[in-house]
């Protein structure tokens, strides 16, 4: 399968490749702190070029495995810099058709649009060329941007999950949404 390039208004949605581990790098340094309280622990290596070289490689793998899709968000008038990305993984089949969605944007441009743009085109992606049924995504209560926008994409809360995941080294409780796509194809 050829890795997808996909585009909106201001952004470049593409899988990385090892020419963008500077830039993956330079965007996980800035947003460091940023990114912190909603992300897991950061392995000791992460913020290493050897770190993104193998999570580059990896991620390409995934991708022509069926297993993952991880884009990340590059501005149209600043090719070279990573703003965000938006990762469709843990991609399930037979009769689940459905993965799991994460996403995280640049502490400069949040509140601009740019995840929404993004996750726009990227789910209508996932739903027309992986056929997948059913997106989910979880939050954690105290994010109401990140709530805001599964709502304004059409995300419907399904539950809430106490001690849900392991954030930034403890246990968090979070709200758990889903997406259905109504136009999914069985002979896909």
């Amino acid at each position: 399968m050829k890795l997808p390039e996909l585009q909106t208004e201001r952004l470049l949605l593409r899988l990385p490749n090892i020419e963008d581990v500077p830039s993956l790098l330079d965007y996980h340094k800035r947003n460091r702190l940023h990114l912190k309280p909603f992300s897991p622990v950061f392995p000791e290596d992460f913020f290493t070029a050897e770190y993104w070289r193998v999570k580059v490689e990896g991620s390409i793998d995934e991708f022509h495995l069926g297993l993952a899709c991880r884009f990340f968000l590059f501005p149209l008038d600043d090719p070279e810099r990573v703003v965000g990305h938006c990762s469709f993984s843990q991609v399930f089949r037979g009769v689940f058709h459905a993965c799991y969605l994460g996403y995280t944007v640049d502490r400069e441009l949040e509140g601009g649009g740019y995840m929404r743009e993004g996750l726009r085109e990227a789910i209508r992606y996932m739903f027309e060329e992986w056929n997948l049924h059913r997106i989910m995504a979880n939050y954690l209560p105290h994010n109401v941007r990140s709530g805001r926008l599964l709502r304004h994409l059409g995300f419907v809360p399904e539950g809430y999950a106490r001690d849900y995941l392991l954030i930034d080294g403890k246990w968090e409780d979070h709200i758990l949404t889903s997406l259905t796509n109504y136009q999914w194809r069985s002979d896909g």
